[in-house]
């Protein structure tokens, strides 16, 4: 049993498994001395549901698949397998049917607040509620409709996140046919609205082809129809908001329940956070990816690829250690647990797909690529429902497996009939084998290789690392597949099949995600990424696509004005002139009447504002270059620090140099108290809004390159670099972008989804 692969001695890789994954006693001293710790941790763990005579065979079996990286469990399994703590190893959770009451929404509520307490990410389905202005029968009253018990959601997510839960991920989805549909669509135009979650309209194959034929829609509750409007109206409007502001996505519901192994046993209406896992009420979502990176031999030569043995071997394994984790695991609620138990539902995927085409000289997107990938994906599907039979074989099937209905269904049909013939002998151990989730940060752990079947998102991109004196060092991270080519090939120029998801086209992805979709029993986390000058009809063009091509769903991404633009890798540079810079320590003498202008920044919780004044040296030239700043409060809590902080930038500005260094290290400030949350943006601290707000003024006039803003009244984070990248909740970095629909950041690893 060796120690660490070289790819992970990267500090990005060590810096996140140590904050994410590293076993740790109560007073932060390690447990875990070495990435070989935490999997012998985890197989350890997972080996224990074994019959005693076997757990060391098991142990050893699993071990290896963890090594290097070949088999990467999701987030959960890897913090909390055999730590002793009380924490489920699911990572997300389909909530349960929320009733149509008061009591019953607000029990629903609870429910909620205790899974993400434990951790994990939930979705709901907020169809069942009666829509705005429906009779409340006795108490004489009218509804208030579902977006607004959303909002009682949203408040107790940020409430749960502001108590220390890792993340705060929730999927909210409503049927096309609600009433409140149109109110829905609309929601996330203001951005302070319903920010914790993603929203995703459910669409039937029934107003599909309304749209197509271009005929009416009704929209009901119930018995009863509130509105009748043409269904390609409702479509548009779905689409102008996605391209608007990225909300809702696209879920093809009946697509999903016609398709479900357990057609016959329950009805799907939601999806977990990320819409890899359609899932029942109190569903769990139990994820793994095999690292199709790790495995790939003779790399950048004719005869690179993956040996089939080898890929079904640790198929094989990964689904027996999945499957024990449904019996190591606690859960937040008995009925979540009584779900798993009856269904033993896993969700197998891939991660680094983009890396290991890349191996085989593909280039993403491109024919051979889409069919070098369902030639792997076809191998682990078959692999998979064939461990799942002998597993049956060995420790029975599912409760609920019926051996009729199963190989009637969609995935039944079409696994080879040899196969089928065993499954029909023996029946399945699990319910749902395969799902492609978004690898957040595991991917990052395990050397940065691709995310999911996402592209490749930048070939390199330099990240900041705090060092343990509080200084920062740069550090240039490269693509797991880029650095082997360097590795292998030297300085030898990329080859063209190097493409990033800022070369490809929307059908590029779409390409992609509907061929994998093939050979996936559950669904695919994706994002489509879409240039910000993308026409509006294009853009509809993406849906229809995805719906003919047999998508379970739809997610886009397309930079806006509401969420930023988590796609840039470096900012493009402007055509202002370059601005005046004078040599540190030549002190610059403070004119009689000085340029500047003053911001007044509020911050939750305080009763009262904080102006930012920012004064200008005009240079020769005519441009700007800051001089002095003014912090000042009625608050006299807030006096001493901003005294000192306005003497100190002062002092630093006065020096000369280049002084945007002092918005880095502002914006880096975390209050371990908590953040705040202004115009529906985190920022991580008081100090980071006041670097943010420098940050504007420096780019409005100049001194730093970034677009212009319009005349705000009031700025608070809406000034932090606009149009940003989304910032990062854990340490306010922008160097962030999406991933399979989850936000993730290039600074410290955080992961919405991961």
């Amino acid at each position: 049993m060796d120690g660490a692969p070289s790819n992970f001695h990267a500090p990005i890789a060590e810096q996140i498994w140590d904050m994410k994954y590293r076993l740790k006693r109560p007073d932060g001293t390690p447990v875990d001395e070495t990435i070989k710790d935490t999997w012998l941790r985890v197989a350890h763990a997972l080996s224990e549901p074994e019959a005693e005579k076997d757990q060391q065979e098991w142990f050893e079996k699993f071990y290896d698949a963890l090594r290097d990286f070949k088999f990467i469990p999701a987030g959960r399994i890897l913090a909390g397998a055999g730590t002793g703590r009380d924490v489920t190893l699911f990572n997300c959770f389909v909530m349960g049917t929320i009733p149509d009451s008061m009591e019953g929404i607000f029990s629903a509520l609870k429910e909620a607040a205790l899974t993400m307490q434990q951790g994990g990410g939930i979705g709901y389905d907020f169809s069942t509620i009666r829509p705005k202005g429906a009779l409340v029968k006795g108490v004489s009253a009218e509804a208030s409709g579902p977006l607004s018990f959303m909002d009682c959601w949203d408040a107790m997510c940020r409430s749960v996140m502001s108590a220390g839960s890792r993340r705060g991920a929730m999927m909210a989805t409503l049927r096309c046919d609600h009433p409140d549909v149109l109110d829905f669509v609309e929601a996330k135009r203001d951005p302070s609205r319903l920010r914790m979650f993603n929203l995703s309209v459910l669409c039937t194959d029934d107003f599909m082809e309304a749209v197509e034929d271009g005929t009416d829609w009704d929209l009901v509750f119930g018995d009863k129809v509130y509105r009748t409007i043409p269904a390609r109206e409702l479509w548009d409007q779905i689409m102008r908001a996605t391209y608007d502001v990225a909300d809702p996505g696209v879920i093809f519901i009946d697509r999903i329940n016609k398709a479900n192994n357990l057609f016959n046993a329950e009805t799907i209406a939601a999806t977990n956070p990320c819409g890899e896992q359609p899932l029942p009420p109190y569903g769990a979502c139990l994820l793994g990816s095999i690292n199709l990176a790790a495995l790939v031999r003779n790399r950048f030569d004719p005869k690179a690829g993956i040996d089939s043995e080898e890929l079904r071997a640790l198929v094989a394994t990964a689904v027996r250690m999945l499957d024990n984790v449904v019996d190591v695991s606690r859960f937040p609620l008995e009925a979540q647990a009584d779900e798993a138990r009856a269904k033993r539902r896993i969700g197998l995927g891939v991660t680094g797909l983009a890396d290991a085409l890349a191996f085989c000289g593909e280039r993403y997107g491109s024919e051979r690529a889409v069919n070098l990938m369902q030639d792997w994906l076809a191998k682990i599907e078959i692999a998979a429902y064939t461990a799942s039979a002998e597993l049956a074989e060995e420790k029975g099937p599912y409760q609920l497996f019926d051996a009729t209905s199963f190989l009637i269904s969609e995935n039944g049909v079409r696994l080879p009939a040899s196969l089928r013939d065993k499954i029909r002998s023996t029946g399945l151990r699990n319910s749902h084998l395969t799902s492609i989730a978004p690898t957040g940060t595991i991917s990052l752990v395990a050397g940065n290789v691709s995310s999911g079947i996402e592209p490749i998102f930048a070939l390199s991109y330099t990240r900041k690392v705090l060092q343990p004196d509080g200084s920062r060092t740069e550090e240039v991270v490269e693509d797991y597949a880029v650095r082997e080519w360097r590795r292998l090939r030297g300085d030898d120029p990329l080859p063209d099949y190097f493409v990033t998801a800022q070369d490809l086209t929307p059908g590029d992805h779409i390409a992609m995600q509907a061929a994998a979709q093939r050979y996936i029993d559950s669904s695919i986390s994706k994002t489509i990424n879409c240039p910000e000058d993308i026409p509006f009809e294009d853009f509809q063009q993406v849906y229809r696509d995805a719906y003919e091509g047999g998508c379970k769903g739809c997610t886009t991404y397309r930079p806006n004005a509401v969420t930023g633009s988590v796609l840039s890798v470096d900012a493009p540079k402007d055509s202002k002139p370059e601005p005046e810079k004078t040599e540190p320590g030549e002190l610059l003498e403070r004119p009689e009447v000085i340029e500047g202008k003053t911001y007044k920044l509020r911050w939750p919780e305080s009763p009262h504002a904080i102006y930012v004044t920012v004064n200008d040296a005009i240079t020769a030239s005519g441009s700007h270059r800051p001089l002095e700043v003014f912090i000042n409060s009625k608050n006299t809590e807030h006096y001493a620090w901003t005294v000192a902080l306005t003497r100190m930038v002062s002092a630093v500005f006065r020096r000369g140099g280049d002084v945007s260094f002092v918005v880095e290290e502002l914006k880096a400030v975390f209050d371990p108290r908590g953040g705040g949350w202004i115009k529906g943006r985190y920022v991580p601290s008081v100090l980071a809004a006041i670097g943010g707000v420098i940050e504007r003024h420096m780019v409005d006039t100049g001194y730093l390159d970034g677009p212009e803003s319009e005349e705000l009244e009031d700025i608070g984070a809406t000034l932090l670099t606009s149009p940003p990248p989304k910032p990062c909740p854990s340490c306010g970095s922008h160097h962030t972008r999406m991933d399979g629909g989850c936000l993730t950041c290039g600074d410290c690893g955080y992961s919405k989804c991961g």
